[in-house]
């Protein structure tokens, strides 16, 4: 399996607390930050959960 590539484009603002922590566990803080999460059911399911506030490609 590949590795995908997620980064933070939109704020952490009036989001919801697990939407949060969600954002955090894959490894992104600020707007703009980067990060490659292995491409597995646990990482894309983190990613359908706060879609709206990532943006992915693959690694």
């Amino acid at each position: 399996m590949a590795d995908v590539k997620v980064k933070l484009v939109k704020s952490l603002i009036g989001s919801k607390k697990d939407q949060i922590a969600t954002v955090y566990a894959l490894g992104l803080r600020k707007i703009g930050d980067e990060a490659v999460q292995p491409n597995n059911p646990q990482t894309l399911g983190k990613i359908k959960k706060v879609s709206h506030l990532i943006e992915v490609t693959e690694a």
